[in-house]
């Protein structure tokens, strides 16, 4: 039977795994590394980075380097959050024709679900080559917040990287699932013997702060409600430090690093 690859698509980075004798698998890249750059770029040449490869190119090239593209994928240009992130992120970003995002990669204009998409790729042939049999089927991951639209632009997402998407699950669900919640046990349920008991997810990633409640029963996991922060990641506090480094710098020298991108990209380094 055809293994199904389970794929945490996140701000920052991006994890995949199967289940091989009952048990998850985490599964290396290309590179050998667990998690790989939720980053895509294009260079000078038109060829195309995607992960690591993207991720140490991008001092060089903050204008075609697209990372944090969770923030927009399934958003209206309008939304306030979208216009926070524009006046933050490097690359440009512009109104589709329905008031959707694009963004701007090399000489073209990308929706966020075809960006998702190229690191998809990655994942999909990397899983590929560590497993040598074809993948056509993944369950990803996203955040417990996500609307119908967000969800919709991720599994188009896996759709346009050559995937069918059987399953898009919360993030709070998968993570109860791993920590054995809702599995029954000897003597009752996995997580103690309780038929029943609500718990809290707290999820503290690269470009969100999430926490849901969740309520199990052996057979289900509900999400019973959700808060946080989208712009409280590790990708937040980056921002935080080098704002203070440009500022202590501008103090010592008189030199205002902060309207140079490829400065700011050298700090975020």
């Amino acid at each position: 039977m055809a293994k199904i690859l389970g794929i945490d698509l996140g701000t920052t980075n991006s994890a995949m795994a199967v289940v091989e004798h009952g048990q998850p698998r985490v599964l290396e890249n290309k590179e050998g590394m667990r998690t790989t750059p939720s980053v895509v770029a294009v260079g000078k040449n038109s060829e195309r980075y995607v992960g690591v490869t993207a991720k140490r190119q991008a001092v060089t090239n903050p204008a075609n380097t697209i990372f944090s593209v969770k923030r927009l994928i399934g958003r209206r240009y309008s939304d306030a959050e979208v216009q926070k992130d524009k006046k933050l992120l490097p690359y440009e970003i512009r109104k589709g024709a329905h008031d959707d995002v694009e963004v701007k990669l090399g000489n073209d204009w990308k929706k966020p679900a075809e960006i998702s998409a190229m690191v998809l790729q990655k994942l999909k042939a990397d899983a590929e080559d560590k497993l040598g049999e074809k993948i056509t089927e993944a369950i990803i991951t996203v955040p417990a917040y996500f609307d119908d639209s967000q969800r919709k632009a991720t599994k188009d997402a896996g759709e346009i990287a050559g995937l069918t998407v059987k399953r898009v699950i919360n993030e709070p669900t998968a993570a109860a699932l791993a920590y054995g919640f809702g599995k029954s046990a000897k003597g009752g349920s996995a997580s103690g013997g309780k038929k029943d008991e609500k718990i809290v997810v707290y999820d503290f990633g690269g470009g969100t702060f999430d926490v849901s409640v969740l309520e199990v029963s052996e057979d289900t996991i509900e999400v019973k409600a959700t808060g946080g922060d989208t712009h409280l990641g590790g990708d937040d506090i980056d921002q935080l430090i080098i704002h203070y480094l440009a500022g202590e710098f501008r103090k010592e020298s008189g030199i205002d690093i902060a309207k140079d991108q490829l400065a700011l990209q050298r700090l975020k380094d």
